[in-house]
C-alpha cells in the first residue's frame, strides 16, 4: 500500500499496474452448493463437545478424516487441489473464522468489510475490490461474528447490535447486527500488519521525508504533547505507534482505548480498554473514567488511543500537570479543524467555560499537531507537522514546520506532489530539545529540510 493506513500499512512500496492478488478468485455455485451439503453432513457425524478438547491440529485431523470418508461415500468428483481447498475452508468454519482465514492471513490487506452474507470487500493498495468469498447464510455470518467478540468478552444480538472488539493479533473490529443492519451483519476488520511498521518504513513509502520523520522522532524523544489528526484510514493509529517507538524504556506508560490496538514495545506499559453496558444498561467504563482514573496510578506518558468526547477535557488536564509526552489521535482534516473540534468536545462535555479559558487550556497542553491524510489516489501522507505556539487576543496561534502540496497528477492517476519546509530555523520546543540533548540533532534536521525544499524548488523553476 502507498503509504500507510491504520495499522495495516503494506510492508514494501506498490508497484505500479499490479494485477489483483490471485487469492481474490470467485467461486462457482457449485462449491458451495457441494461444500454446505459436506458440512451439514459432518456436524450430523461429528461430536463437537470431544471435538473442544482436542488441540486445534487434532481438531483439524480429526474434521479431515471425517470429511475424506463423507466425500467417499457421496462420490463427490472433485481434484485433490479442490478437494484440499474444500477441506481447508471446512475447518476453518468449524474451527477458525470461516471464509474470513484466508484473508486474515494475507499481509496486504488493510480493511476486510463484510456487507451481509454474499458480498465481501478487502482494500489492498489503498483500492477497493471484491474479495471473492461468501458466506454460507447470514446465521453463519452471525456465528463468525460472536465467535471474534466473545474472545474478548463482548456480545453481539438482537439485545445489544453494536459491538467493538479486537483479534488476538490487535485487528480492530466493528459489529453492527440485524434488525440494525438490514441485510445481515455488517462487519468490518481493520487489520494489523505482523511486523510493526517504523517511522523509516513511512520514508520508504515516501509519507514522509528522512528530515520530517527525524523531526518526529525528536518531536516523541523530547516529551512534546501531541496530537495526531486524521480522517478514517490516514493511518493516525499507526503514526501513534511510531511516535511510541522513541519513548524511552524506562518511562511507565498508560494507553487508553475502545479496543486495544497500540502495539508498544516498552516493558512498562499498562493497556486500559473501555467496557460497554450490560444487558441491564449498568456496568459502562466510559474513556473518560479510565482517563480520569489513569492519574492515580503514577503515570509518565498518558496515551488516548482516541479522543472523542469529554475524555478531552481530562487529558488536557493530564497533559498540564507532569505528564509531558502524553498522546491522542482525534479526528479532523487539518491542524486547525482539530483544535476547533477539541474544543467543541470539552464544550459537549457539559463544562461550562468561556471560549477563551478552553482555548488557553488547550495551548498550554498541546505542542505538536500532526496531521495524516488520506490522498484520492490511495496513498498516505503525512500532510503537516504543526506546533501550538500562543494566542492573540482570543485566537490560537500556529505555526507549520512541515506541510505536503499537491503539485498535480501522473499519467497512472496516482498523486505528485512533495513534502516541503517552511523553514523555521528555531521552532518552539527547541528548549525542551536542548533540555533533553537534541538540540544539534534539530538543528541539522531543520537545516537538511530546508536544503532539500530549495533544491526542489530551485529544479521545479528550471
Amino acid at each position: 500500500m502507498p503509504g500507510f493506513g491504520g495499522a495495516a500499512a503494506s510492508a514494501a512500496p506498490a508497484a505500479p499496474e499490479k494485477a489483483a492478488p490471485a487469492a481474490v478468485q470467485q467461486r462457482s455455485d457449485d462449491y458451495y452448493n457441494i461444500k454446505s451439503e459436506i458440512f451439514n453432513a459432518l456436524i450430523d457425524a461429528i461430536d463437537l463437545t470431544q471435538l473442544t478438547q482436542l488441540d486445534a491440529e487434532s481438531a483439524r485431523d480429526e474434521i479431515r478424516d471425517i470429511v475424506n470418508e463423507i466425500i467417499a461415500i457421496k462420490d463427490v468428483a472433485m481434484s485433490i487441489a479442490e478437494q484440499e481447498e474444500l477441506l481447508e475452508d471446512i475447518c476453518n468454519d468449524v474451527l477458525g473464522y470461516g471464509p474470513l482465514e484466508p484473508l486474515l492471513a494475507r499481509d496486504d490487506i488493510a480493511d476486510i468489510m463484510v456487507n451481509g452474507a454474499d458480498k465481501c470487500f478487502i482494500e489492498v493498495d489503498g483500492k477497493m475490490m471484491d474479495a471473492g468469498i461468501r458466506f454460507r447464510d447470514n446465521a453463519q455470518l452471525l456465528n463468525i461474528c460472536q465467535r471474534i467478540v466473545s474472545q474478548v468478552g463482548r456480545r453481539v444480538d438482537e439485545a445489544s447490535p453494536i459491538c467493538d472488539a479486537r483479534l488476538a493479533d490487535g485487528s480492530r473490529v466493528n459489529v453492527i447486527a440485524p434488525p440494525l443492519a438490514i441485510d445481515g451483519c455488517a462487519l468490518t476488520i481493520r487489520k494489523f500488519k505482523k511486523d510493526r511498521l517504523k517511522l523509516t518504513d513511512l520514508v520508504k513509502f515516501g509519507s514522509i521525508t528522512p528530515e520530517g520523520a527525524e523531526i518526529l522522532s525528536i518531536i516523541g524523544r523530547v516529551r512534546c504533547n501531541v496530537l495526531i489528526s486524521g480522517g478514517t484510514g490516514s493511518g493516525k493509529t499507526t503514526l501513534l505507534n511510531c511516535l511510541t517507538g522513541y519513548i524511552d524504556s524506562d518511562e511507565r506508560i498508560i494507553t487508553c482505548e475502545d479496543a486495544a490496538e497500540l502495539q508498544l514495545q516498552q516493558e512498562h506499559v499498562v493497556r486500559l480498554e473501555t467496557r460497554p453496558p450490560n444487558l441491564e444498561g449498568e456496568g459502562e467504563i466510559t474513556m473518560r473514567d479510565l482517563v480520569k482514573n489513569c492519574l492515580r496510578m503514577r503515570p509518565e506518558r498518558i496515551i488516548v488511543g482516541e479522543v472523542r468526547g469529554p475524555e478531552a477535557f481530562d487529558l488536557l488536564q493530564a497533559m498540564n500537570t507532569g505528564h509531558d509526552g502524553s498522546m491522542g489521535t482525534l479526528h479532523a482534516n487539518s491542524p486547525r479543524e482539530a483544535l476547533s473540534r477539541l474544543e467543541s468536545m470539552i464544550t459537549m462535555g457539559g463544562f461550562s467555560l468561556p471560549s477563551k479559558t478552553i482555548r488557553e487550556m488547550i495551548v498550554g497542553s498541546i505542542d505538536v499537531i500532526v496531521q495524516a491524510s488520506r490522498l484520492r489516489d490511495g496513498s498516505r501522507k503525512i500532510t503537516h507537522i504543526t506546533e501550538v505556539t500562543g494566542m492573540e487576543g482570543e485566537v490560537i496561534i500556529t505555526q507549520d514546520l512541515f506541510v505536503y502540496e499537491i503539485t498535480g497528477e501522473g499519467k497512472d492517476g496516482k498523486v505528485v506532489g512533495q513534502h516541503r519546509s517552511t523553514g523555521i530555523a528555531r521552532p518552539a520546543f527547541w528548549d525542551r530539545a536542548r533540555y533533553y540533548g537534541e538540540e544539534a540533532r534539530l538543528a541539522a534536521a531543520l537545516e537538511k529540510a530546508e536544503r532539500r525544499t530549495e533544491e526542489s524548488e530551485s529544479g521545479n523553476a528550471g
